[in-house]
């Protein structure tokens, strides 16, 4: 499934080397999604993981997948 989700990602974003945002350091690679959305970030796409959602946000050239367990709670992590 994680191999799924990866291709579902590399397809998604190619076209283009992507860069680490400018709002997020590079050496901290992870966020939560309320952050990533106040900074612009849009969503474009969701796919089930069993009884979570993996959520990918995109601003620009720079892209996160977050495990979104419930409303108060989510993980991101850059992708590129």
């Amino acid at each position: 499934m994680r191999r799924t989700l990866l291709t579902i990602a590399a397809s998604m974003m190619a076209g283009g080397a992507f860069a680490q945002s400018s709002g997020i350091s590079s050496e901290t690679s992870s966020a939560n999604m309320a952050e990533l959305i106040k900074q612009g970030y849009e969503i474009k796409a969701a796919v089930p993981n069993g009884s979570k959602f993996i959520v990918f946000l995109q601003k620009e050239k720079s892209a996160y997948a977050c495990e979104f367990a419930s409303l108060a709670s989510s993980r991101c992590g850059s992708i590129n």
